[in-house]
C-alpha cells in the first residue's frame, strides 16, 4: 500500500468510525429512539430491552467497517433490521443502518448481490404477514423500489468513481506517451545529426592524403553528441529539461559545412526575436534537412533559405541531387517529427522532391506561439 493511499483510506475509516458512533447517539434523542425504519408497522411495539439493544449494536457496528466487508456487514445489518421487526420491537433509529449499507452495497458491489438480498426481503416481508402485520403488499413493494433507489444510488456513485479512474488514467497515459515521443524526437535529432556528421567525415577521410586532418572534427562532434545526450539522459532522471536552447542557426549551417557538405545560408530581413518552442522547431527542421542531405545526397550542393518576417520565419532547405531523405527509405521519422513540431507551435511545413530533382523542405513558423 503507498503512503498516499494510505491516509485516504485511514480518513475513511475514521469517517464510518464516526457515522456508527452518530447513529447510537441518535438513538438515545427524544422522539428519534423508536423513529427509525420501520416495515411491519406493529401498532403496538414493544420497548427495547436487553436484546433488543443487542440487535441495535448489530446493526450499528458493522457501519464502521461497511468498505472493508461490505457485502458481511449488509448481511449482518439485514438480519438484526429483521429480528427487529419479527420480535415486534419499536422501530430504532439504528434502523436506518439499513439504509448506509444498501447505498454501500449499491457503492462497492455488483447487481447480482442484489439476487439474494431481494430474496432475504422477499421472505422477510412473507413473515411479517404471518406474523400479523397489517402491511399491505403495495406498502411492500413501495418499501422495495425505496431500497432498490438507495442500491441504484451507490451503483451511480460505483460507475462515476470509475468513470473519473478511467479518464485520469487515459490523460496520465496520454501524457506519457507525449513524454515519450517528445524524448524520442529528440533522441532522432541529436543521435542522426551528430553521427551522420562523423560517419560522412570518417568516409571522406579514407579518400583524401591526409585523413587524419578529419579527426578532430569526428572527435569535436562526438563531444557534443555526448553533450546533448547528457542532457536528454538528465531529462529521464528528472534533472534537466529535454529541450535545450539550441545554437545559432549559422553555426549548424557551419558545423555541416565543415563535415564535407557544401551548404550555403541565404538570409533575408532582419531577424527578430522567437517564443522558445518555435526556435526549438526552425532548428530542428533545418536540422533534420541537413542531416538528411549528408546521409542521402552526400556532396551535394545544399541551400538554406531564411526570410525573417515580422510575424513568421519562413525557411526553406534544398538539396540538388537524387536525394529522397526518410522518403521511402529509413523509418520515415525525421519527416513526422519536424511536421509534428511545427505543427505544435502553429507552423505548416511540407517536404519533397523538386521537379529538377533534389529535395525541398519549406516550413513557416510563426514567431510567437498563439
Amino acid at each position: 500500500m503507498s503512503s498516499a493511499r494510505l491516509p485516504a483510506r485511514l480518513s475513511s475509516g475514521y469517517g464510518d468510525v464516526a457515522l456508527a458512533v452518530l447513529i447510537v447517539l441518535l438513538s438515545f434523542v427524544p422522539g428519534l429512539s423508536d423513529k427509525g425504519t420501520d416495515l411491519a408497522e406493529f401498532p403496538d411495539g414493544r420497548p427495547l430491552d436487553w436484546l433488543g439493544w443487542l440487535l441495535v449494536a448489530a446493526m450499528v457496528v458493522p457501519v464502521a467497517l461497511r468498505r472493508r466487508w461490505p457485502a458481511t456487514c449488509l448481511a449482518v445489518v439485514c438480519l438484526a433490521f429483521a429480528a427487529c421487526q419479527l420480535l415486534r420491537y419499536a422501530p430504532p433509529f439504528a434502523g436506518v443502518a439499513v439504509g448506509v449499507l444498501l447505498f454501500t452495497a449499491g457503492r462497492y458491489l455488483t447487481w447480482k448481490h442484489a439476487v439474494p438480498a431481494v430474496a432475504a426481503y422477499v421472505s422477510l416481508a412473507v413473515g411479517l404477514r404471518v406474523a400479523g402485520s397489517p402491511a399491505t403488499t403495495s406498502d411492500y413493494l413501495t418499501f422495495l423500489m425505496a431500497l432498490g433507489v438507495i442500491w441504484g444510488a451507490g451503483a451511480w456513485m460505483r460507475n462515476r468513481v470509475e468513470l473519473v479512474a478511467r479518464e485520469r488514467r487515459r490523460v496520465e497515459e496520454a501524457v506519457v506517451a507525449a513524454e515519450r515521443a517528445r524524448i524520442a524526437r529528440e533522441l532522432h535529432d541529436v543521435v542522426t545529426h551528430h553521427v551522420t556528421a562523423m560517419v560522412v567525415q570518417a568516409d571522406a577521410a579514407q579518400y583524401t592524403p591526409d585523413g587524419a586532418a578529419s579527426l578532430p572534427a569526428i572527435s569535436q562532434e562526438g563531444r557534443r553528441a555526448l553533450t546533448d545526450l547528457r542532457y536528454l539522459l538528465g531529462a529521464l532522471d528528472g534533472n534537466a529539461d529535454t529541450v535545450t536552447k539550441p545554437e545559432a542557426l549559422p553555426d549548424l549551417v557551419a558545423r555541416s559545412r565543415a563535415a564535407g557538405q557544401p551548404v550555403e545560408l541565404v538570409e533575408d530581413g532582419e531577424p527578430r526575436p522567437m517564443a522558445g518552442a518555435a526556435e526549438t522547431a526552425a532548428y530542428r527542421v533545418v536540422q533534420e534537412a541537413l542531416t538528411n542531405a549528408l546521409k542521402h545526397a552526400a556532396g551535394e550542393r545544399t541551400v538554406v533559405r531564411l526570410h525573417h518576417g515580422d510575424e513568421w520565419l519562413d525557411l526553406e532547405v534544398t538539396t540538388d541531387g537524387p536525394g529522397r531523405p526518410s522518403l521511402g527509405r529509413g523509418s520515415g521519422r525525421g519527416l513526422l517529427g519536424m511536421r509534428e513540431r511545427v505543427s505544435v507551435v502553429g507552423g505548416d511545413l511540407r517536404a519533397g522532391a523538386r521537379p529538377d530533382g533534389g529535395f525541398s523542405v519549406q516550413a513557416r513558423i510563426p514567431l510567437a506561439m498563439s
